[in-house]
């Protein structure tokens, strides 16, 4: 017996995964995702290379992904060896002016190039710039809140305008823009420390971006954590306004982000579980979603 139907038979679960991802990439083509890279998969070293093979299928499947990233724990390495204390306040780092240059060493200089190192392994595809580069990003200083009282936590910025011009020309020409989240100063000659979910939901606004997908380190949006391990496959931007007040300090920022993209025209944004391999590719391309996704409140829904 000849072994060519045996062969043809072991390959068909390929050809039939391949072929259950045709509708999204039909739907998908020529849209463009933000990515908001963090948490273990930016310190893991097969969840990196598993990100960056994503993003990259992403791009030759016809999206346009853009990736924007933070670096926490980076940061607070960098900050332990200049012998600077990191600090926090209503979730926040709090950065001084010696702070804010290693925080922008430490994002435009070893995080976003070792994220573009990664993603060129594929091919010419990433550019690197920051949120002063051609001013994509400009911010004012933000003033949190502790109990009624405003607080001073430095160099922290709050996005007051967004340029795509750089981001768009980039788009166009094929490549992936990585984004650090740093923003030009609105009032002086310095830079902001922006939080990167903050800046990767107004970018998602600014382009008109189909989704928002946020790394995170948790599995999603819990229904009743602690209690519950359950996760919220999906909700509107409505309810989730209810549930932000009891949200853990980490999750607000997301959670936030998520709220403002779908309220600024996003069609969907998703909170997603970063400690999976290849979980973008399961959220775009598979019905199985892997973490929470808010959409835009239905019409006549407040």
């Amino acid at each position: 017996m000849s072994s060519g139907p045996t062969r043809k038979h072991t390959a068909l679960p390929k050809a039939q995964i391949l072929i259950e991802a045709l509708p999204w990439l039909t739907r998908h083509h020529g849209k463009t995702v933000v990515i908001k890279f963090g948490g273990n998969a930016m310190i893991d070293e097969d969840l990196k290379a598993a990100f960056a093979q994503d993003v990259v299928f992403l791009r030759h499947a016809g999206l346009k992904p853009v990736v924007v990233h933070g670096g926490g724990p980076q940061i607070s390495a960098a900050l332990d060896r200049h012998g600077i204390v990191s600090e926090f306040k209503a979730g926040l780092r709090v950065t001084t002016e010696d702070a804010m240059d290693v925080v922008r060493m430490v994002l435009a200089g070893q995080v976003q190039r070792e994220l573009v190192g990664l993603l060129n392994q594929h091919g010419p595809l990433a550019v690197g710039l920051t949120g002063e580069d051609a001013h994509t990003l400009t911010a004012t200083k933000h003033q949190p809140e502790i109990d009624g009282e405003p607080v001073d936590i430095g160099r922290v910025g709050e996005i007051t305008e967004i340029d795509t011009g750089a981001i768009e020309a980039l788009l166009a020409d094929g490549r992936i823009p990585v984004v650090s989240s740093i923003a030009r100063s609105q009032d002086d000659h310095h830079v902001y420390n922006v939080n990167a979910d903050t800046a990767a939901a107004a970018l998602a606004a600014a382009l008109g971006a189909e989704t928002l997908m946020v790394l995170t380190d948790v599995e999603g949006l819990y229904e009743d954590w602690p209690n519950s391990d359950e996760v919220i496959s999906r909700l509107t931007a409505s309810e989730l306004e209810k549930l932000l007040p009891d949200l853990s300090s980490g999750m607000v920022p997301k959670m936030e982000g998520c709220l403002h993209a779908v309220r600024g025209g996003v069609t969907t944004a998703r909170v997603i579980d970063g400690r999976v391999q290849h979980s973008i590719l399961l959220e775009i391309f598979t019905d199985e979603g892997i973490g929470t996704m808010v959409v835009p409140d239905e019409q006549g829904e407040s």
